[in-house]
């Protein structure tokens, strides 16, 4: 009887040669990236590398020898070889320039005689620059403020590579050595695969660098657990005084409440009669994912007014401004700083004649003290800070005049006191889009790219096609051509049909809720990082809204602004490092033969 034996463990493959590294590496650059491998310097001389290690006092490790005899560094040319962040590789001549500068720092701070007491794991962890190490590369500014180091102390660090930063401090990355580094470099060449986190690349005979991103197919929707979510009611009375009331306010003629809150952007389903605390009780809640919380009453003269209670400020933005003042004029009365200011819009056009800032004088700053001079708190423990004499926000007499004004010149008779607790209209908005305004400076480079070249001599019949295909391919990459708005502008595009964009249409309100799932994820993380518990949103929820957003943003660009910034645009969302050979095939002229 046989007994089977058991087959051998393969022993790991063994990790190549610094010669073996450069040989793959020039001949990738040979075949693709003429530039950079023109740049590549001769091989250092050997009594250079002898002089150098006597000079810096430290034996150099072995594979930074055979790299330096194989390359003496790089030209420092527009086009050279970069290891993309960690910058160019320093010839020998570099290595003993930045090494003796960064030593020089160390020395200057008295930092070598604390460090000297550290063993010698704490002093690799956290000393500023010890005497055996080597920067072996040039950062980003491709000066020896960051780069790459090694280690030429014998023991257990012996030859292994490090990020130096001098904002930041050093760490280790995790190449044991040198050899590592250009055996894994050769192989992202090779494979176009990311070498520390990005990706490079050969475009027009030059090596660059670019991100290959991805996003969440699916994120967690924030405006979803919102609809699962309760609107809070607001708790007892506080027995403290409530701050003084000088709201934003904006007032519209003509129009009636519930047709003001149509104009900033209401959500139907949060519509509900609420006085001010409430509607600011229920602006802080989870319920309202983050969206601006507005009330809207009547007052004299046949105007209805509006305040905002929580959320991004909303009032001053023009594109609001041109949607309240459609057909008729609006007057905003709002705080800036210790300046409370009248602004007049009508039918989209503002009056500057009309504008009237008036000055809170900062005569007894400080804060408002109480009857014994003590400080007095406000909500939630803040003091109130007194301006000019009037608690903060602005001054109260300054408020109260331009009130009086309003009665005076336009019959606006409203007193902020008394509708507090009156419930009146209010609801949440879906915010309504900011203006896209093109660059005034002419669109030139994008991720490496000479964009301005192509758009000189590219014919519009050709390079608007092609930027649509890159559009699609945008929207495929972010998901958003699942939403059927937003697929039907596409395939309206690929034909060249009018899409409609028109405020409250089907796509614009898709664009618009968009951009609040952006902004609700945002805040759901930034708020979770003071708090014990976790976002109900991750990182790659956030990520993958604000790729959404963006995406619908480049939707927007292509629609509305001229097409060298709309490419601009969508180019630089491209998550897809391959977008330049998606770009090239879009663009080859189609063969008359139909081959």
């Amino acid at each position: 009887m046989i007994t089977p034996t058991a087959e051998p463990t393969p022993e790991p493959a063994a990790e190549p040669t610094v010669d073996q590294s450069w040989d793959r590496i020039e001949a990738w650059l040979a075949r693709h990236a003429a530039v950079a491998h023109g740049l590549l310097r001769p091989p250092a001389l050997p009594q250079d590398i002898a002089a150098a290690e006597l000079r810096l006092g430290v034996t150099f490790p072995s594979d930074l020898r055979e790299s330096l005899l194989r390359h003496d560094g790089v030209e420092l040319q527009d086009g050279t070889l970069v290891l993309d962040f960690h910058g160019p590789l320093s010839g020998v001549e570099k290595i003993v320039g930045s090494t003796e500068l960064l030593r020089e720092i160390a020395d200057d701070a008295d930092l070598a005689e604390d460090e000297a007491e550290l063993d010698e794991e704490a002093r690799d962890a956290y000393g500023y620059w010890p005497h055996e190490r080597l920067l072996i590369t040039l950062g980003i500014g491709w000066q020896s403020s960051d780069g790459l180091f090694l280690v030429t102390r014998p023991g257990p660090h012996h030859g292994r590579i490090g990020r130096y930063f001098d904002e930041t401090g050093s760490d280790f990355t995790a190449w044991p050595g040198l050899r590592h580094v250009l055996a894994d470099f050769a192989g992202a060449l090779e494979d176009g695969t990311p070498f520390s986190g990005r990706t490079p690349l050969a475009h027009e005979g030059r090596l660059i660098w670019d991100e290959d991103r991805t996003a969440l197919p699916d994120p967690r929707s924030p405006l979803g657990l919102a609809e699962g979510a309760a609107e809070p009611r607001i708790p007892a009375p506080a027995a403290e005084p409530a701050p003084p009331v000088q709201p934003d306010v904006v007032f519209v003629a003509g129009v009636a409440p519930g047709e003001l809150l149509d104009r900033l952007g209401a959500v139907p389903a949060t519509a509900a009669p609420r006085g001010r605390e409430q509607a600011r009780h229920s602006a802080a809640a989870p319920w309202a994912a983050y969206r601006p919380m507005v009330r809207a009453g009547s007052c004299g003269g046949g105007w209805s007014y509006a305040t905002q209670e929580g959320g991004d400020a909303q009032f001053g933005r023009p594109e609001v401004l041109r949607r309240l003042s459609r057909g008729t004029r609006v007057v905003l009365l709002a705080k800036q700083g210790p300046e409370v200011r009248l602004t007049l819009v009508e039918d989209g056009e503002e009056r500057p004649a009309a504008a009237r800032p008036v000055d809170s004088h900062r005569e007894d700053e400080g804060h408002a003290t109480g009857p014994r001079a003590q400080a007095v708190l406000g909500p939630a423990g803040r003091y109130w800070q007194r301006m000019g004499g009037d608690p903060w926000p602005g001054s109260t007499a300054a408020y109260a005049r331009l009130l009086a004004g309003l009665a005076a010149e336009y019959g606006i008779t409203w007193d902020p006191a008394n509708d507090g607790e009156a419930p009146l209209a209010s609801a949440l908005l879906l915010p309504v889009l900011s203006d896209l305004e093109p660059d005034p400076y002419r669109v030139s480079s994008v991720r490496d790219f000479d964009l301005g070249s192509l758009v000189d001599r590219t014919p519009p019949d050709l390079l608007r096609p092609a930027m649509a295909a890159q559009l699609a391919r945008l929207a495929s990459e972010t998901g958003i051509d699942g939403y059927p708005e937003i697929a039907r502008a596409l395939e309206g595009i690929r034909r060249d049909e009018p899409v409609d964009l028109s405020a409250d249409g089907p796509l614009d309100l898709r664009v618009r809720t968009l951009a609040a799932e952006a902004r609700a994820a945002r805040g759901l993380l930034d708020a979770a990082r003071y708090e014990p518990d976790p976002a109900p949103v991750t990182e790659a929820d956030t990520a993958a809204w604000s790729a959404r957003h963006a995406a619908a943003g480049a939707l927007r660009a292509f629609l509305l602004l001229p097409l060298p910034a709309a490419a601009e645009t969508i180019l630089n969302l491209r998550l897809s490092v391959r977008w330049r050979e998606d770009l090239a095939a879009d663009l080859a002229e189609p063969d008359p033969r139909g081959v």
